[in-house]
């Protein structure tokens, strides 16, 4: 059968080895934006603005955007508010979070690397050590109006900086036109046991927390999700601060044998597609007739979506279906592709493992959906997008710790290595630096 542009289709189906599918391959692989266009120069005046002004640009904004009677007294909330919130916890929804809580806490509890240190017989240690950062800012989207309460963001960002050792987290978060966060998150925060949470969103949450004001002490570190405004503030603040990555729109593959099952795979690029209509959802199979079948999966399971309008943007605009000539060429693509979220819906997932090189996180067999990672597997689910797993990682308790490194010479070690290095200092013009051993040496 020939090949179809499919434009009346759910998604763009390609044989891999087509022109058309050349194309639609690069046009995937060249998806890296840098920075947001036509939002940099707002962002850095929003920036600028908050470090001159401080509290007052804070609230200016809060009240032109988000809350309009927002007063600078309530910009942070207050143990009354999350007493309420406690109060109006559902009982199912505290046991989850607790549950997904334990989770991600016990797998991110091994990340945690030891200082450690090296002696030599002559007298030298060398050594690093491990010390968290001071203060963390955790930016978590959601409860506004039309928008939905991102509480796996709070544990996700949250847990890694505590087992780091993070004294200070701080969580930013756009409040409702009545000035309120949403309860699940605050719930969400009390059971990690953050309580220092500031009803700010977009650019200027990320201003205050790189620059700090008489309200908002600054972070160190800052992390989490946002829209393209927060993500281009935290590009123009980095180097300030530490920030997790840069991230763009979320991100599924689905590598897929004629063991897959069409309704898996297609309910799994729902569940990406539904998150963004610049959502990415993308599938390979072995099969012209396996991609239809996808295809058709997909049209039945969308109408069942309370966000169906989104994901069919996103599936319209940017799905793909690619089919390949074999298993190799399928793997091949998935690691130049890189993805956010890698599924391996094959009758041997883990014999391909080693063939994976880049990926976010990888999720094998067909029982593993990309959900599962989103909220209780245990990994984190702040990942590397727009094939940038290829050079990044996973957000983890790293994300919040800083290596020193040690030196220490008894004065027989630095004698053995004095003439290495005056040698090297004075082959780099360095007089002072070869000078500053003889001086010990003369000493000695």
């Amino acid at each position: 059968m020939a090949e179809s542009e499919n434009r009346a289709g759910m998604v763009q189906i390609h044989e891999l080895n087509s022109e058309q599918g050349t194309r639609a391959a690069q046009a995937v692989l060249g998806r890296f934006q840098d920075g947001a266009a036509g939002c940099a120069s707002t962002v850095a005046e929003i920036l600028a603005r908050v470090q001159a002004e401080g509290d007052a640009a804070l609230l200016d904004y809060c009240r032109r955007f988000d809350a309009p009677d927002m007063e600078l007294s309530g910009l942070r909330v207050s143990p009354a508010e999350f007493a309420e919130a406690e109060a109006q916890a559902d009982a199912g929804l505290r046991a989850s979070l607790a549950f997904a809580a334990d989770r991600i806490r016990s797998f991110h509890e091994r990340e945690l690397p030891d200082s450690w240190m090296l002696t030599r017989e002559e007298g030298m240690i060398t050594g690093r050590l491990v010390r968290p950062v001071d203060a963390a800012g955790l930016y978590v989207p959601g409860g506004k109006e039309g928008s939905t309460p991102l509480v796996s963001s709070v544990l996700m960002n949250g847990i890694p900086a505590a087992i780091a050792g993070v004294k200070r987290r701080v969580m930013v978060t756009p409040p409702n036109r009545q000035g309120k966060v949403h309860s699940a998150l605050l719930l969400a925060a009390q059971i990690i046991g953050i309580d220092e949470v500031y009803k700010l969103g977009s650019a200027w949450a990320i201003a205050a927390l790189a620059f700090g004001t008489k309200t908002v002490a600054p972070v160190e570190v800052i992390a989490g999700p946002g829209n393209q405004y927060v993500a281009e503030a935290k590009r123009q603040v980095m180097g300030r601060v530490r920030i997790d990555m840069l991230a763009g729109p979320s991100e599924v593959l689905i590598v897929a044998d004629e063991s897959a099952k069409p309704a898996f795979i297609a309910a799994d690029m729902l569940a990406q597609a539904e998150h963004d209509p610049q959502a990415l959802a993308l599938a390979i199979v072995l099969s012209r007739s396996r991609a239809e079948a996808v295809e058709r999966e997909l049209a039945l399971q969308l109408p069942r979506l309370k966000r169906a309008d989104i994901a069919r943007t996103s599936l319209q605009e940017r799905g793909q279906i690619f089919i390949a000539p074999d298993m190799n060429a399928a793997i091949a693509l998935a690691n130049d592709i890189a993805i956010e979220h890698l599924e391996l819906h094959l009758a041997e997932p883990w014999r391909w493992l080693p063939a994976i090189r880049h990926a976010g996180a990888v999720f094998l067999g067909h029982y593993s959906p990309e959900a599962a990672g989103d909220y209780v597997a245990g990994p984190n689910h702040v990942l590397p997008t727009m094939g940038t797993a290829k050079i990044a990682s996973a957000l983890g308790v790293e994300t919040f710790l800083k290596h020193i490194s040690l030196i220490h010479y008894a004065p027989e070690a630095l004698r053995g290595d004095a003439g290495h290095i005056r040698l090297l200092a004075e082959l780099e013009g360095l007089d002072a630096h070869a000078a500053s051993v003889t001086q010990r040496l003369n000493e000695s």
